[in-house]
């Protein structure tokens, strides 16, 4: 009887964001040295933070920080919760007019009340560095320049890093928001990958999984992806930030059971998260070289 030999379980090559974001945010401010040195200023970033959200505080100061570490002007507009959309508008028009303000960061979710939409439309879009005006919505799905939502664009790079064959693959994404399910789609499209987007009303999700060769998942419930969901050998991108059972930090993925399947994967945290303020800084440097040629 001839002698068997089981092969080991598949164990996941970890991507990871954290080092990756460094990289890109060593290459922005490499950017800024020379940009400094031929305009003789530095681009500005300016983040309007209206409330007292303590979620939205800690992303704003972890912004703050990093564009300071980039060499970039960087500046915080605190409004109270009960500022009125009137006075946020006037404030986003004062910014708009701003030769020195390259890029504007209206931190969201706002108060409640307050009309986003209306307030994301009164950005300039050359200088909306979230990538959420309708103009660079509209760029962003023609396949025109434009400045990209900045978690997607992470996450394409992150597949980049990973060297995922992209074009021709058949990619899932999990979630449709404005934020991350909608532009990350939209981003595969134009890189070529056969898309599928997946929702809370999709059918049959496993079996859209198991078919997929990159597989992001942005929908926003602890590990809800399990492993066996996860096609063998796939790329597995976990947008998603939340608390288990026990208050640790999760994301949408099981990440113990998904990494015994998949070829790659992002782990939560240290994977998407440190990649959006790095994407936030490219944006905002790609802002002002732009306004200044």
């Amino acid at each position: 009887m001839p002698h068997l030999v089981c092969a080991p379980p598949m164990t996941a090559r970890i991507i990871d964001g954290k080092s990756i974001a460094q990289r890109v945010r060593t290459e922005v401010a490499a950017g800024v040295k020379s940009f400094r040195e031929k305009y003789g200023r530095m681009p500005g970033l300016h983040v309007v933070l209206a409330g007292d959200d303590p979620g939205s505080a800690v992303y704003v100061r972890g912004k703050e920080k990093a564009a300071f570490e980039a060499g970039m002007k960087g500046e915080v507009h605190r409004l109270s919760a009960s500022v009125s959309a009137e006075e946020l508008l006037s404030l986003v028009r004062n910014l708009n007019a701003d030769p020195a303000v390259d890029g504007i960061l209206v931190q969201l979710p706002l108060p409640g009340g307050l009309p986003a939409q209306t307030i994301v439309d009164a950005l300039d879009p050359t200088k909306d560095v979230d990538g959420f005006h309708p103009v660079n919505v509209g760029a962003l799905w023609s396949d025109l320049p434009g400045l990209r939502p900045c978690t997607p664009n992470g996450c394409m790079r992150l597949l980049r890093e990973a060297e995922a064959p992209i074009a021709s693959a058949r990619a899932l994404v999990v979630g449709r928001s404005h934020m991350v399910g909608k532009p990350m789609s939209a981003l595969l499209l134009n890189a070529n990958a056969t898309v599928t987007v997946a929702h809370s009303k999709t059918k049959d999700l496993p079996e859209r999984c198991r078919e997929a060769d990159i597989l992001v998942a942005a929908i926003g419930r602890a590990k809800m992806i399990k492993g066996d969901w996860i096609k063998p050998g796939a790329t597995v991108i976990d947008v998603g930030m939340n608390r288990d059972e026990n208050g640790k930090l999760c994301g949408d993925v099981d990440f113990d059971t998904a990494r015994e399947r998949a070829g790659a994967i992002t782990p939560v945290p240290g994977g998407v998260g440190p990649m959006t303020i790095a994407l936030l800084l490219e944006n905002t440097l790609k802002a002002a070289i732009a306004r200044s040629t």
